[in-house]
Formats: C-alpha cells, sequence, structure tokens
C-alpha cells in the first residue's frame, strides 16, 4: 500500500508514536484500519498492542486480554489521537490509498477480516462485524453467513480428504455446508450496487441535497457493538450487569 503525508503529517505520526511508546510502523498499522473504519472504527492486528482488537469512537475496545484495562485505555488513546488527525487533515495525505489494498482478495463490501489465512489450497477470511466468512478455493470467492457464530480457530479435515476446512467457535466444530450461503464475490458486489441505486434518493427539480447519512453509520455502529458485548455475555466474558450498563451508555449515544 503507498501512501504519501506531508512533512507535517509525518511529524504527527512520528510524535503520536513517541508519545505511547509504539513503533511507527505499529502506529501506521492502526491509521490504515481507521481509515478503513472512516475513522470512526478500526479492526487491527498491532503484536505490540497485544495481537488483534476492536476500537470503535466513543464506544467500545477490546483487545486479546478482556480484563487488560490498561491496554484497552492506550488502544483508546492512540485510536481517539489518530481518528482526530484524520479528521482534521493534519495528516495532509498527498496519496490516498484504496479501500481494499491489492492484496486481499475479498470483498471490499466485507471490511477488514479479525483473521485470516489459508490451509493447503483454500484461503479464508472472517469479518465478525458483518458476520461474514470468505472462502477462496480454486478460481471463486464464496461468502456466507456465520449466524451467531464467533470463529476462534480453523483446521483441514483430514479424515474424508476433501480438503475442506473446519472452523471452531462457542457452538463446536463446523465447516461451511453448515452456513448459508450469501453468494460468489461478484455477486455480493452486484448486490451492493443494487442496493445503492434503490437507495438512492430520485432527483427533484430543486436539486434539493441529500439528507446525511452520518446519523445512520453511527447507529449501525452502536448496533454492531451490542451484538459484540451479547456474543461477549454468551461466552460468559461479561455479567449481567456489565452488559447492561455498557448496552445502556451504548443507546444513549444515539
Amino acid at each position: 500500500m503507498s501512501r504519501t503525508h506531508s512533512a507535517a503529517g509525518d511529524d504527527a505520526l512520528a510524535a503520536v508514536a513517541a508519545r505511547h511508546g509504539l513503533s511507527l510502523s505499529s502506529v501506521e498499522s492502526l491509521l490504515v484500519a481507521l481509515e478503513r473504519g472512516q475513522g470512526r472504527m478500526a479492526q487491527f492486528s498491532v503484536p505490540e498492542l497485544g495481537g488483534r482488537g476492536q476500537w470503535m469512537r466513543g464506544g467500545m475496545t477490546m483487545v486479546s486480554d478482556l480484563f487488560d484495562n490498561a491496554l484497552k485505555a492506550r488502544v483508546d488513546a492512540v485510536c481517539t489521537e489518530l481518528s482526530d488527525l484524520l479528521a482534521s487533515g493534519a495528516l495532509g495525505t498527498v496519496t490516498s490509498h484504496p479501500m481494499q489494498s491489492s492484496g486481499d482478495w475479498w470483498p471490499a463490501e466485507l471490511g477488514v477480516p479479525s483473521s485470516s489465512g489459508s490451509q493447503n489450497s483454500t484461503r479464508y477470511a472472517y469479518f465478525p462485524g458483518t458476520r461474514r466468512l470468505a472462502i477462496h478455493a480454486g478460481a471463486g470467492v464464496e461468502v456466507y453467513d456465520t449466524g451467531d457464530h464467533t470463529i476462534s480457530g480453523v483446521s483441514q479435515q483430514q479424515s474424508s480428504g476433501s480438503g475442506r476446512l473446519e472452523f471452531r467457535s462457542q457452538h463446536g466444530t463446523f465447516d461451511v455446508a453448515s452456513l448459508s450461503r450469501v453468494g460468489a464475490a461478484s455477486e455480493f458486489a452486484s448486490e451492493s450496487d443494487e442496493r445503492v441505486d434503490r437507495e438512492a434518493p430520485a432527483p427533484t427539480p430543486a436539486a434539493a441535497p441529500a439528507p446525511p447519512r452520518a446519523a445512520s453509520s453511527d447507529a449501525e455502529s452502536v448496533v454492531a457493538a451490542i451484538e459484540a458485548l451479547a456474543r461477549l455475555r454468551e461466552q460468559g466474558l461479561l455479567t449481567d450487569d456489565e452488559f447492561q450498563s455498557k448496552k445502556t451508555e451504548l443507546l444513549s449515544r444515539l
């Protein structure tokens, strides 16, 4: 991925890295994740910050160790600062990057995967935010609805010799045959384009400006956060009181 910042932008990123005791590459990784989340949310994998995690502006912060509150606070501080820099235009980006890098093989509409990899000739990418699983086998990419599964692991089937992948979640081991197929990558993109066309406002003689969509995006982010909290409660990682407290806080932002 190629990007160029102004000299002031490079200095700002270096200052963030120094202030929070991180390498510049880790800060830049967080910045990429934030840009993909339009500056409001990020799904990242940064070793210096415990590996995989998620951040939502004004919402929850999740890290690999759910009980490491110091790490959560550190991630929140760095992401908030980078989000502010993006919103202010202080980074002075000269060459913008695409929302999906050339190395990504899944549909861009799915967002940023929390995990991806390959087993033999089959590749996979899991998107908890959109509850989707993308599988690349052969020449095509298939997209599946993961439902209420929270995928935690993957392995190759050994007994059948089929080379198919098995996934692990809180419900046990399963394969993609048990999931609902959303479609191929090309179909997924076509459905997205058709949905945008249907939602586009009809032209008016007065050429009135389209209504802002920020409120809708914020509402969707809050709903996604509540659903993630519910899954944590189901896994026993949150108590009912903790869930209700956080849920009330998130709903108050609508």
